[in-house]
């Protein structure tokens, strides 16, 4: 795993969309009028024959992708996240999920990492999801992960819904991580606090756990790619072995990977003190910056910091992670992507502060 400052990239999920269709002629890709946004271009560029223009009519979009995997083809279908989700819920249900369909939904722009405002904040997205009989749900936390998860989901049973976020995405596990499905990843151990992390919010649950331990607190960061189904066995096991347990989520914290965890270790009957961070039960404002958003609606990393230590009792105030001029990058990007000087993937700190 690298150390910030992490470079980024960009389009790592368009190039390995275009990778899969090389060598597996039933993949097809679909696009909800936001092609060059959810980097589809690419694929349309390399395969004109294998790409459905769906126009702004997610509904109708889903039940021809939903039509297609009945004809033996792998559709891919692209979205943001809130019209890949909330508006198609009926199609998606009753022509993918219900019969356990290849289909494989991407949505971008998860959660308060847009700037176009509530109606297009996909805060219910994974919720809307785990809801659905036979779905997989997947979030992934940087450029590595979601240049695996292209390949990872091809083959797998039923339909699979994906979260993306656009643009500058940190690189930060190193080139020979290797994404599991199946399983929750330890990033970092510690018996004090098990803190949970999916999608944008495992680099700011990182950064929190190194000002903390700075101050003495051990943190395990656990990063769950895969909210339903979830690798309950790591749940468990990480929550038994730490006195607090805290959830961070791009999402609202109202049927999300918060309350997947809490239902695992409510039934496993482990009595943990437990702390949900993400959007408690609102809607966002919109703003142009999304570190803006991030800081307003306590996800960001300086969040995370305080809410773990008031919830461990410490005296006095919280250390002061890096500032909220978060997610700044330093440095050449990785291949294929543009220099990185200051693109805002998540909530985290800048990289002079986090090395101060």
């Amino acid at each position: 795993m690298r150390e910030p400052p992490y470079p980024t990239e960009l389009k790592p999920y368009g190039r390995a969309l275009v990778e899969l269709a090389r060598h597996r002629e039933e993949v097809l890709c679909l696009s909800g009028d936001l092609t060059r946004q959810t980097e589809v271009d690419l694929f349309q560029a390399e395969f004109p024959d294998r790409f459905i223009h769906g126009g702004m009519a997610e509904a109708n979009m889903m039940g021809m992708a939903g039509a297609l995997a009945r004809c033996g083809y792998l559709p891919f279908v692209h979205t943001f996240g809130v019209f890949a989700t909330r508006r198609p819920f009926d199609q998606i249900a009753n022509a993918i999920a219900y019969p356990g369909l290849p289909v494989r939904i991407i949505g971008f722009m998860p959660g308060v990492s847009t700037p176009g405002g509530p109606s297009h904040q996909a805060i219910d997205d994974v919720a809307l999801m785990r809801a659905l009989p036979n779905m997989t749900v997947v979030d992934v936390a940087d450029a590595v992960q979601t240049r695996q998860v292209v390949e990872a989901i091809a083959d797998l049973p039923g339909p699979v819904y994906v979260r993306l976020k656009r643009g500058e995405i940190p690189v930060i596990f190193d080139e020979d991580h290797a994404l599991r499905l199946g399983r929750a990843e330890v990033l970092t151990e510690g018996s004090d606090v098990a803190l949970f992390a999916s999608g944008m919010m495992v680099a700011a649950a990182l950064a929190a756990a190194r000002t903390l331990g700075g101050q003495g607190v051990a943190v395990s960061v656990v990063n769950v790619p895969v909210i339903k189904p979830l690798d309950e066995g790591t749940v468990r096991s990480a929550a038994a072995g730490a006195g607090i347990v805290v959830t961070a989520e791009n999402h609202s914290v109202i049927g999300g990977l918060g309350s997947a965890v809490a239902e695992t270790i409510a039934e496993a009957g482990l009595g943990r003190p437990l702390r949900r961070i993400g959007l408690r039960d609102t809607f966002a404002e919109g703003a142009a910056d999304a570190g803006y958003l991030f800081a307003k609606y306590g996800l960001s990393t300086q969040a995370i910091v305080e809410t773990i230590w008031s919830a461990l009792g410490r005296p006095g105030r919280a250390p002061a992670a890096p500032d909220a001029a978060e997610g700044a990058t330093v440095g050449r990007a990785a291949a294929g992507s543009s220099a990185a000087s200051g693109g805002r993937y998540s909530p985290v700190l800048p990289p002079s502060v986090l090395h101060k």
